[in-house]
């Protein structure tokens, strides 16, 4: 079935927050593991942005479809930010501008060094590079609805729970697009599926990685998925239904490298 862009764009508003009290929290804290991978989670969405600097100058911005899909997941994504930015404030967490340039700065993502080196990676891999970003892109989007599945069934919080839930339901979305584009565009390429394969086998890891420091990855992913191997399996499956790509393990193995016990 179609990924409907048009609809999409319509119906894509900030995730609902007006109806929940968020006083609770002062009632009913948050403890100090779930607060640190909401932090990770929080970073994570505003700086989506960085990543659509990135890949504004890949092949996929002259797809259509793929680059009005963009411009409306950029701005869901940081409303997303907006929302777990709120929880945080309610424990004294507050994240502002300034630290999250501070973190950019420090990647190294505030130059023009990387756009232009991924301009020039992306396009000699041409039209592949398409089907490797919806793949890539629907593997870290299906890991976000799990994780925030997951942490909204741990904490089991009046209002952290269903506010997760609604942010998961907007990432669903996202998945839609990435699995419908990546499944045309591997149908249509055998070359594309051994490309997409192989990059995803040796380079895919989980969202964060590269951007958060390495024991904050291994936190949130054993906070989250420790001892979840039915759900890594659950995650690599959905992957596995793309052309081309059965037998993939790719969620396994980035857990199995990071010493993640599922």
């Amino acid at each position: 079935m179609a990924f409907d862009l048009d609809r999409f764009a319509l119906s894509s508003e900030p995730v609902k927050m007006d109806d929940l009290d968020f006083s609770a929290f002062e009632r009913e804290p948050l403890d100090a593991a779930t607060l640190r991978s909401l932090r990770y989670m929080c970073d994570v969405e505003y700086h989506t942005s960085c990543f659509l600097r990135d890949l504004l100058v890949t092949p996929s911005h002259r797809e259509e479809e793929a680059g009005g899909f963009m411009t409306m997941w950029n701005r869901e994504e940081f409303w997303h930010g907006e929302a777990l930015s709120a929880v945080l404030s309610r424990h004294g967490i507050n994240v502002d501008y300034d630290e999250i340039k501070a973190k950019r700065v420090k990647l190294g993502w505030m130059g023009a060094l990387g756009p232009m080196k991924q301009a020039v990676l992306s396009n000699l891999a041409g039209t592949d590079f398409v089907a490797v970003h919806m793949v890539w892109g629907a593997a870290n989007e299906l890991s976000a609805v799990a994780a925030y599945r997951r942490l909204a069934a741990l904490t089991e919080h009046p209002v952290l729970t269903p506010l997760l839930q609604r942010i998961a339901q907007q990432e669903t979305r996202h998945v839609a697009f990435y699995t419908t584009q990546g499944r045309e565009r591997l149908e249509a390429s055998t070359n594309a599926q051994r490309v997409v394969r192989l990059v995803m086998s040796k380079v895919w890891k989980p969202v964060g990685s590269g951007m958060m420091d390495e024991s904050e990855v291994l936190h949130v992913m054993s906070h989250l998925f420790g001892g979840e191997g039915a759900e890594l399996d659950k995650l690599d499956k959905c992957v596995q239904k793309l052309p081309g790509l059965d037998g993939l393990t790719i969620f396994r193995n980035a857990f199995a490298r990071l010493g993640v016990p599922a």
